[in-house]
């Protein structure tokens, strides 16, 4: 063999590109560019009526506040609509949590941590309970919940006995309200949140480079170069715009670096590990799933009990926020999570979504909620648009199935 045929064989193939129209690309996969595209307008359109008050930093800090606990039950309710279940009962499962830390901690003089140990714990329970109805006994997860919800609200109730419990102290409070900030200094912000956001986006700039790496040697068709360098370089200004609004604020609120780890672990999880792929496998194909060696029940078991431990975390940080524990605490925070992962692109027969899909989602819900309440919209008249935007998003996705000829 020649020496030229040598060099030819070892020359690397040219990576394979999508289109360097920025529409074309966008239009190629509507469900997951529409959900970034809708958040952006949004924003924009309160930014303009609300005269920039919607993008102030006090406002900034109060929307990952009030928001946090919707979207790490957001993480949960992803995984399990990815799976083709429901989970009815996780704002049951928040109060019941939150009820038994307050009784703990306020009624009964335990230490902060040990009302926080117990919360988890008693999530990881409930999780157990639903998961073997639904993965050993055979009972749709949407009965199983439906029962859930009824029962923890009933146990909210005995534990609390039917009064509302407050206050909690100064430590569990930091939980969902306390900030990290000063440890770097700064003249009139905060040095340490923009530091932070900055290795968040080298961070995610590497990410990105190893993954399309990995893609080209693999010969995956990846993004033009262009627009590549265009994701990463926009991606770095919204975070970073975001924490300088963070920084001229309180600092770093602490459930936002709860949040984060969360959005890290899980989406490695379902992206990386064995039973992230598993649960894809569940939702997209159950028949191929089992017979491809996939244990059905055992991953189910394991998703429900995941979706009890994120409620008790849920249940915590809303405790913490509301520095006590009611009886109606966490209504209708189900809908709250279904609804950020189907506008966030979930698919509603399941095996489709990913967890910042859901998190923009759930981020997308708050922020047309805040913006209404800073226009100061009837209650009910917001009830309505929220209800619209999920059946609009719920109908994209009918229209992406039909359009890539999935019936």
């Amino acid at each position: 063999m020649s020496g030229s045929t040598l060099t030819k064989d070892k020359t690397a193939p040219a990576p394979r590109t999508g289109s360097a129209n920025p529409f074309v690309a966008i239009t190629q996969n509507l469900r997951e560019s529409g959900i970034y595209i809708a958040f952006v307008v949004v924003v924009l359109l309160f930014a303009v009526l609300t005269d920039g008050l919607s993008l102030s930093p006090g406002n900034i800090t109060n929307i990952v506040l009030q928001y946090s606990y919707v979207l790490v039950l957001a993480i949960g309710m992803l995984i399990v609509i990815v799976a083709g279940h429901i989970d009815l009962s996780v704002g049951s499962v928040v109060a019941l949590t939150g009820a038994v830390s307050a009784q703990l901690v306020i009624g009964q003089g335990q230490p902060w941590y040990v009302g926080i140990l117990a919360a988890l714990a008693v999530g990881l329970v409930i999780g157990a309970w639903q998961g073997f109805w639904v993965a050993f006994v055979g009972i749709p997860a949407f009965i199983v919940t439906l029962a859930g919800m009824l029962l923890f609200r009933g146990l909210t109730f005995y534990v609390l006995d039917n009064v509302s419990l407050s206050p909690f102290p100064e430590q569990y409070g930091k939980v969902a309200t306390g900030f990290i900030n000063g440890l770097m200094g700064g003249y009139g912000y905060d040095a340490f949140t923009l530091f932070v956001a900055a290795l968040a986006v080298v961070a995610f700039a590497v990410t990105q480079v190893r993954t399309r790496v990995a893609k080209v040697r693999y010969q995956q068709v990846v993004d033009a170069l262009p627009l590549f360098v265009l994701k990463i370089v926009a991606v770095g200004v919204v975070v970073m715009a975001f924490a300088w609004q963070l920084a001229h604020s309180r600092g770093l609120p602490i459930v936002l670096i709860i949040l984060a780890v969360l959005i890290l672990a899980y989406s490695t999880i379902m992206k990386s590990s064995v039973f992230g792929r598993q649960v894809y496998a569940i939702g997209g194909n159950l028949a191929a799933a089992q017979l491809s060696g996939v244990n059905v029940r055992r991953v189910n078991f394991w998703i429900f009990v995941n979706m009890g431990f994120l409620a008790a975390i849920a249940g915590v940080i809303f405790s913490s926020r509301s520095n006590g524990a009611q009886p109606s605490a966490g209504t209708s925070f189900e809908l709250d999570a279904i609804a950020a992962a189907f506008i966030g692109g979930a698919a509603v027969t399941g095996g489709v979504g990913k967890i910042q899909g859901a998190m923009i989602g759930g981020l997308l819900v708050g922020v047309i909620s805040n913006g209404m309440q800073l226009l100061n919209v009837d209650q009910s008249l917001q009830q309505v648009i929220k209800g619209l935007v999920l059946l609009l998003a719920v109908a994209f996705d009918v229209f992406n199935k039909r359009r890539g000829g999935v019936r």
